[in-house]
């Protein structure tokens, strides 16, 4: 801007401010908060680990070698051998795919339904409303992991087989985990429905399925993508208990959980670390990761929590 002969005179592009788009500023912040680094660092070495690890290992065939049972780390096993000889590294890598799987895809389930069943709550209310949250209200008076525990119960009283175990397991998380995520966003919708932008929604005359798509929705993936970070440790936790106890994901396929189970005994406890700190560590590093990872993107994309 500038002042020629009395006039007023308005360079070329110097009204424009530079604005940096929400996702682009939370990005930023989020960079900045070595923790959330760190977690998200930690979270990607554990996938590209798990996923990518066995693929290069001479053990990957789980073949049993009674010559080499519960042998202690040495340069040819690196965490040693568990009790049908078989490679610890190899068998905690092919474990992490399963209970990261197990995590990710549970979490991904419950998301997705409690987020159409809490939008549909409370957009539409009325009696679809009450039956959706008195769904809700009942499931979450039932402690979820009791219900689990049922639940496998009655998988091993069927014999399901070990490589469906899988699947229905992440089908039960879901299940106990979408009650929760429905009411949050129902009352999100709410809120959300009595902005100025909404009312003028419905001053202009537009659509519901507009309105809902459009405007609603695009307001709900920030709570959405926090939630659903957060719920991946949880799930990953709750498969890890369930196979701990036997009522999970089931050997021959391995899982963290299951892995620890295999070395419950007072022996093993004392004289073979190797067998059970490798998976309890890769419990405890994935899930605190994913926690603090969870925690920072929280702080960046939920505006009450904004400086």
């Amino acid at each position: 801007m500038s002042v020629a002969n009395g006039r007023l005179a308005v360079q070329p592009g110097a009204g424009r401010s530079k604005r940096s788009s929400i996702w682009g500023d939370a990005a930023r912040r989020l960079i900045r908060n070595k923790l959330a680094v760190s977690g998200f660092l930690v979270v990607a070495l554990m996938f590209a680990a798990c996923f990518l690890g066995p693929l290069f290992s001479p053990y990957a065939d789980n073949k049993i070698n009674m010559a080499q049972m519960n042998r202690p780390p040495s340069a040819s096993h690196w965490l040693g051998t568990d009790a049908l000889g078989r490679d610890v590294l190899t068998r905690v890598l092919q474990a992490g795919r399963i209970s990261l799987t197990v995590g990710l895809a549970s979490m991904g389930l419950s998301v997705a339904l409690g987020a159409l069943l809490g939008i549909v709550a409370g957009y539409y209310r009325g009696i679809v409303d009450q039956l959706i949250m008195r769904l809700a209200d009942l499931l979450l008076t039932i402690p979820s992991l009791p219900l689990l525990f049922i639940a496998g119960a009655l998988l091993s009283e069927w014999k399901v087989p070990p490589d469906s175990r899988m699947y229905i397991v992440m089908v039960m998380l879901a299940v106990v985990g979408w009650p929760g995520l429905a009411r949050m966003v129902r009352g999100q919708i709410l809120s959300l429905r009595e902005r100025e932008f909404m009312q003028a929604t419905t001053v202009l005359g537009l659509r519901g399925r507009r309105r809902l798509l459009g405007h609603l929705l695009p307001n709900l993936v920030p709570l959405l993508i926090v939630i659903a970070t957060l719920n991946i440790g949880g799930a990953i936790l709750s498969e890890s208990v369930l196979s701990f106890f036997g009522l999970g994901v089931t050997p021959p396929t391995p899982t963290w959980g299951n892995m620890i189970d295999a070395a419950n005994n007072m022996i093993d406890f004392e004289k073979r670390p190797w067998l059970w700190i490798p998976p309890g560590f890769s419990i405890f590093a994935t899930v605190i990761a994913i926690n603090l990872f969870g925690d920072a993107l929280r702080d960046v994309l939920d505006p009450k929590q904004r400086r």
